[in-house]
């Protein structure tokens, strides 16, 4: 699933020291026994879905970004308008109400 977001794996793995509570560390073991796994499997893969969630998001985004850049005739005609411009054309169309 990393792969897929361009999240290589290297094969090497690193040890990772985190501190928590005693209950927490107690319901993670009981929840990693029920799916088969350990905690260190559970934590490796939450985090795993986190960062490629991120990445995901990312790239979205990007794209996005990239869209409106390139998007033709959808107001880029270089027009600007002052703050007061604005807000005058807002109070014409209150007066008229």
């Amino acid at each position: 699933m990393a792969k897929s977001v361009g999240l290589e794996r290297s094969g090497r793995k690193r040890n990772l020291t985190i501190q928590l509570d005693e209950a927490i560390i107690q319901a993670a073991k009981e929840l990693a026994a029920r799916k088969g796994t350990s905690v260190s499997g559970l934590v490796t893969q939450t985090l795993a879905e986190m960062v490629e969630a991120e990445i995901r998001y990312q790239e979205a985004m990007r794209r996005a970004f990239k869209a409106m850049d390139e998007a033709k005739g959808l107001g880029g005609g270089g027009r600007t308008w002052t703050r007061q411009e604005i807000n005058d054309e807002r109070l014409k169309k209150w007066d008229r109400r």
